[in-house]
């Protein structure tokens, strides 16, 4: 099993609040103890003593939600959208989630256009990539594809609930058009696929974000929107100070060298 290891760096003498203190021992005779150079390992339990003593700005976390979108227009007209929210409410203490799936799908009146046999797009080795993915390919003329992600910080109050759908999952399918939006395991997915066209995607999984856009034909406008937001109640000002001061006394754990 691999080992997950910290370092802390010795500060340099000159950025010690006890400089003076120290020349005033060097001036009188006294022998001044030098920080080891380079870098110290933190043992395992100096480590134990630290987890979960950090604190991010002076705010609780009361929601973080996630909005997923994805539309498609094919040349045709026909329309495509898949969307899925789901939302973590810690107001209450203990976390509860809320999700909600839905895929539409409306026809068009011209049927669609003959796929050209010769395009063609692979998506394959975005499988093996880790963290935020945006990809679009495009293999024809004409296409608009746009991958959109962002993120709102905001103080205030918990949004309601999404609700929840059984089985967590919404499916749809029209003549060669299918959309889908929901969880999988442990993953959250929204797929729309035109046959002989290509496919949009988003997903959220293990070490993984991402949007992919995959075209090989002609007029489409495919777009892939991901909003994350985050809220947060601000806490009293005393309770404020009292978290800065816990930091700044946590922080000073790791630091090799003494005056």
């Amino acid at each position: 099993m691999n080992r997950i290891r910290r370092w802390s760096l010795a500060l340099p003498a000159a950025l010690c609040a006890g400089l003076p203190m120290a020349s005033a021992l060097a001036q009188a005779g006294g022998e001044v103890a030098r920080p080891a150079p380079g870098l110290t390992e933190i043992p395992e339990a100096e480590l134990g003593l630290m987890r979960g003593r950090y604190t991010v700005g002076n705010d609780a976390v009361l929601w973080f939600g996630v909005s997923m979108v994805s539309t498609w227009q094919t040349a045709a007209g026909q329309t495509l959208q898949g969307q899925l929210d789901f939302g973590f409410d810690f107001s209450r203490g203990t976390p509860t989630v809320s999700y909600r799936p839905s895929v539409t799908i409306t026809a068009g009146d011209a049927p669609m256009p003959v796929a050209q046999g010769q395009r063609s797009v692979d998506s394959a080795g975005l499988a093996n990539v880790s963290g935020m993915v945006q990809s679009v390919q495009v293999a024809g003329d004409g296409n608009t594809a746009g991958n959109l992600t962002s993120l709102t910080v905001r103080d205030g109050e918990a949004p309601a609930p999404a609700g929840a759908s059984a089985g967590g999952h919404a499916n749809a399918a029209m003549g060669g058009l299918t959309a889908s939006a929901g969880f999988d395991g442990g993953d959250a997915r929204i797929l729309l696929q035109v046959d002989g066209h290509g496919a949009a995607e988003q997903w959220i999984r293990a070490g993984s974000l991402g949007q992919s856009i995959r075209l090989g034909s002609d007029g489409h406008a495919v777009s892939n929107q991901l909003h994350l937001e985050l809220v947060r109640q601000a806490v009293p000002a005393n309770a404020a100070l009292d978290q800065g001061v816990a930091q700044a006394i946590s922080l000073t754990r790791g630091l090799g060298g003494r005056l």
